[in-house]
């Protein structure tokens, strides 16, 4: 079973790496854009027929390590 999960940084949370991306865009004439947020994107195959206990395993997985929960947000689809 393959579970998707995105991880973004808080709201409030400063992205330098996302505005380093925009006045990038900005610079190659997309002048249009307001704003960029940068995230994580993770793709899981889980070797489990149960979806309840996959998720719940990729959710434990997020709150120990692929989440900083101080500063970021998941999201599990």
């Amino acid at each position: 079973m393959k579970i998707k999960v995105i991880v973004t940084l808080k709201k409030g949370v400063l992205d330098p790496q996302g505005k380093a991306i925009l006045q990038t865009l900005n610079g190659m004439g997309y002048s249009n854009i307001d704003e960029i947020r940068q995230g994580k994107f993770f793709e899981i195959s889980v070797n489990e027929d149960n979806e309840a206990k996959a998720k719940a395993q990729v959710e434990d997985m997020c709150k120990k390590l692929l989440a900083n929960l101080v500063i970021e947000d998941y999201k599990i689809i």
